[in-house]
């Protein structure tokens, strides 16, 4: 069974994010044999003597757009891959065994998930932008800061309500990772506003795998009004997402300090970190370094929410729950894939032939028997239709989520069921879940086949998380004609 899918099929390797001047070069040509992405079973604890011994110092870290990802064919990218090569050389300069190699292990996780990693002597540093607090100060060290002095900022869309400061925050929904100390200051915000006796701010959890820049991506793309932010990550990826509203003088929590973090009693790993840090952190030399970005064409998710495509939204929802119920699949997932597809446009036509809102080849709707697709009704059924087969075809019997299930069948929609078969092989050779998409197999389907699958099905439900806002407004937005 053929279909087309309606969209760019040339989209470039992913994205780049700014690098240290002083790594730069280090960067260009990474080695491969730093990276594990399954996770590390040998458990090693120890200071930095007992890492010398075994040559190897094994860095946990988030897969996040900013401090560490994979680009087609296994490039390594992100500030921290940089800082952690960087402090690569700077140890084997230092010590008297050479080659001691970082390896980055990726936790595919929420990254509450590092701390216990770490205890456990799955890992030996955290690199990500972990919050200095009292409460993790109990369990672990840090190093001297990365950066001082951070703000948590409120962000706000371009159709976002007026926000002149904390107060206006009252009764207004506000969208974040529930993991992040973004969650747990605007908790202490609705305290004090319950003693003034003011509405609460109504805390929407993001999936638990949505980084911060995933959240402003649908910020700048008016999927969600209102979230939170470091004010140098704000900064950094208003450069990239221009329809960002920083408010840097409306200030949730202020002189925060993010650093390595590292278990306790190894006063040779902080000496190390410590003097390494020192030279490199935000806001020395850092911060008279040139961020430099070098972009490909990412297809960013657009804006699903403004009025008019709202109000096709609204005119077909009604089409889509009923096939959506008939197939059994979530009606709000699908709508986004049409999104994706056409803009719930049932008037678009590909180059190719590709028709209507879910851009379905006509020999394609006619092994579908779903009727002539030049209908609204038909094109949505057949492209339901076609989901449902994939999903029955390929995953039915896999131990699966009913959200997996779907998401594996767009992958499969976008790159083909073959292929995504053999990204699921190897994802379970490398020690992560085969029957996981979000940081699992899509890892693997970034460094196979670039960022196309990856953002066709990230983009998909990112719309479908906007989708679900919507509905659960207390009433329907006005609409303008």
């Amino acid at each position: 069974m053929s279909i087309d899918l309606g969209i760019i099929r040339n989209l470039a390797l992913g994205l780049a994010l700014g690098i240290l001047s002083i790594v730069s070069a280090h960067a260009e040509s990474p080695t491969s044999d730093h990276i594990t992405i399954q996770a590390q079973r040998k458990v090693w604890k120890g200071d930095l003597d007992d890492m010398i011994k075994r040559r190897v110092v094994r860095v946990l870290i988030p897969y996040n757009k900013t401090l560490y990802f994979l680009d087609k064919d296994g490039q390594q990218r992100g500030l921290m891959y940089d800082m952690m090569t960087a402090f690569e050389q700077d140890l084997n300069k230092q010590v008297a065994v050479k080659h001691l190699k970082v390896q980055f292990i990726f936790v595919p996780t929420s990254r509450d998930q590092l701390i216990p990693e770490l205890l456990a002597g799955r890992g030996d540093i955290i690199a990500a932008d972990l919050t200095i607090t009292p409460e993790r100060q109990k369990l672990i060290d840090f190093s001297i800061p990365i950066a001082s002095g951070i703000k948590e900022v409120i962000v706000t869309s371009a159709n976002a309500p007026s926000i002149t400061n904390l107060e206006d925050l009252s009764g207004k929904t506000v969208f974040v990772n529930p993991s992040t100390s973004y969650a747990e200051n605007l908790k202490l915000l609705n305290t004090k506003f319950h003693k003034e006796k003011k509405a609460p701010i109504i805390i929407k959890n993001a999936p638990g795998t949505f980084e911060t820049e995933d959240i402003l991506e649908m910020v700048n793309a008016n999927l969600v009004p209102i979230t939170v932010s470091d004010l140098y990550l704000a900064r950094f990826w208003k450069g990239i997402f221009p329809n960002l509203h920083i408010h840097e003088d409306i200030s949730l929590h202020q002189d925060g300090s993010v650093a390595f973090g590292f278990r306790k009693h190894s006063p040779e790993l902080k000496k190390a970190l410590d003097a390494f840090t020192e030279k490199n952190k935000i806001g020395s030399s850092f911060g008279n370094q040139k961020l430099q970005t070098y972009l490909k064409s990412l297809k960013w998710v657009k804006n699903a929410t403004n009025p008019a495509d709202l109000k096709k939204f609204h005119t077909l929802a009604k089409t889509f729950q009923k096939y959506s119920d008939q197939y059994h699949i979530d009606w709000l997932l699908m709508t986004a894939q049409g999104y994706q597809e056409s803009r719930l446009d049932q008037n678009k036509k590909s180059k190719v032939g590709a028709i209507g809102v879910m851009q379905i080849m006509p020999a394609t709707g006619k092994e579908l028997k779903v009727g002539d697709i030049n209908s609204v009704d038909n094109n949505i059924n057949g492209g339901v239709k076609y989901i449902r087969y994939l999903i029955d075809q390929y995953y039915s019997k896999e131990q699966m989520t009913d959200l997996n299930k779907v998401l594996f069948a767009f992958a499969a929609y976008n790159a083909g069921p073959t292929r995504v078969s053999q990204l699921r092989a190897e994802a379970q050779k490398r020690g992560l879940n085969p029957n996981i998409w979000f940081d699992n197999v899509e890892r693997i389907a970034a460094e196979r086949i670039g960022s196309e699958t990856v953002q066709y099905v990230s983009n998909i439900y990112k719309y479908s998380v906007a989708y679900k806002l919507v509905t659960e407004l207390p009433s329907k937005p006005k609409l303008t004609k």
